[in-house]
């Protein structure tokens, strides 16, 4: 079988959750189907580590995708014109887009639908294309995954689409995230921390992620127990950060906040590995990768009662309302000052983590592959 895939979101030093995603993915699809031939349409030159087997072809397809004029082109001409010559068998494409004009039977992946419960959060740019052309690609792919239940049941919920056309393909752990010796945890939190136990928040820092109000329960943790604990902040800036700037500004601790920015991959294990606890309250996720990346750690977990999370972490984490800054902190707080919490928090953490793996991903993305290959 030949098999397209959109891999634009495969950049160097660049990757974030959605590139990681794809990445092992991708990786896995590959490893274990080295009978089929794999076409990976990249936006932009790429870098051929990302070609991962012999049976792997790299495409460079542009103009890079990056905005709607520029989507739209990349995924309704580029794509069509190359298919016309090189006939892939199936398309997949795991990044929440496709192609309407290509009869190439199509499998999409949706992370989330986030712009439908955060508009305000979304350039208008972005919101227009998203409004106008989403429920168009939900409509032409053959067969959607996501990748939590959550996920299913809030596509369900939002757009006219049968049940059966949907099937979950849960999102797995990415990287080397693994317990950390205690040698090593002292050594980095001298380096980052000057010793002191720390907070960590990974991910993309933009209104929906919360930032803002962990700040001010940070503020809240501090003014309460007077501990020498200190807050990580790692993760690109990226739109309507100014809130976020604000809060930072205003705290009465910010001596005790690190904004990081991007923090490259093989430093995020030991990091995120070496914390107090994952502070990761965001709004809505349509997974909330970092939350199984710490189960893997071995690091508690304090993340939001709403979206998937509750599903992600299962009892291995202290949920709280992401709206309430009292809830956030109160959690710190006994993350701080129980440390059998801590420990009873790990230990279910071992079990919940097991639910996921890249073995069920590709078993459900393969099935629906051939699945819908039968359609040509």
């Amino acid at each position: 079988m030949r098999i397209a895939i959109n891999t634009r979101f495969l950049i160097r030093d660049k990757m974030e959750g959605l590139g990681w995603h794809n990445y092992e993915l991708c990786r896995e699809l590959v490893r274990q189907h080295p009978e089929d031939e794999f076409l990976f349409l990249f936006d932009r030159p790429f870098d051929r580590d990302f070609l991962f087997a012999d049976n792997v072809r790299g495409v460079f397809l542009p103009p890079p995708a990056r905005r709607p004029l520029l989507w739209y082109l990349w995924f309704e001409w580029a794509i069509p014109t190359y298919f016309r010559y090189w006939r892939p068998d199936v398309f997949f494409s795991p990044d929440g887009y496709c192609s309407l004009r290509t009869r190439v039977p199509t499998l999409m992946l949706v992370h989330d639908i986030a712009y439908q419960h955060y508009p305000e959060q979304i350039p208008d740019w972005g919101l227009r294309y998203y409004e106008k052309y989403i429920p168009q690609f939900l409509q032409r792919a053959d067969h959607i995954c996501a990748i939590s239940e959550f996920g299913k049941r809030d596509l369900l919920a939002h757009y006219d689409l049968p049940a059966e056309k949907i099937s979950v393909a849960p999102n797995a752990l990415r990287g080397d995230f693994a317990p950390i010796p205690a040698e090593r945890q002292a050594a980095i939190r001298a380096q980052y921390t000057d010793g002191q136990p720390y907070f960590f928040y990974l991910g993309a820092v933009h209104p929906r992620k919360n930032i803002a109000r962990l700040i001010r329960a940070f503020d809240q943790f501090k003014q309460a127990t007077g501990a020498p604990v200190k807050l990580l902040i790692g993760g690109r800036l990226a739109w309507q950060t100014g809130d976020i700037r604000e809060a930072y500004e205003a705290s009465p601790y910010r001596s005790d906040i690190q904004l990081l920015g991007y923090v490259a991959e093989q430093e995020l294990p030991e990091l995120l590995g070496s914390a107090l606890a994952l502070t990761y309250v965001s709004l809505f996720e349509g997974f909330g990768l970092p939350i199984l990346e710490a189960l893997h750690a071995e690091v508690p977990v304090i993340t939001s009662d709403r979206s998937s999370m509750p599903e992600v972490a299962g009892a291995a984490a202290l949920l709280v309302d992401p709206e309430s800054v009292d809830s956030i902190a109160q959690a710190m707080q006994g993350i701080w000052i129980e440390p059998a919490l801590r420990q009873n928090l790990i230990a279910t953490g071992r079990v919940q983590r097991e639910k996921y793996s890249w073995a069920e991903t590709i078993r459900v993305v393969y099935e629906q592959l051939i699945s819908i290959k039968a359609l040509i």
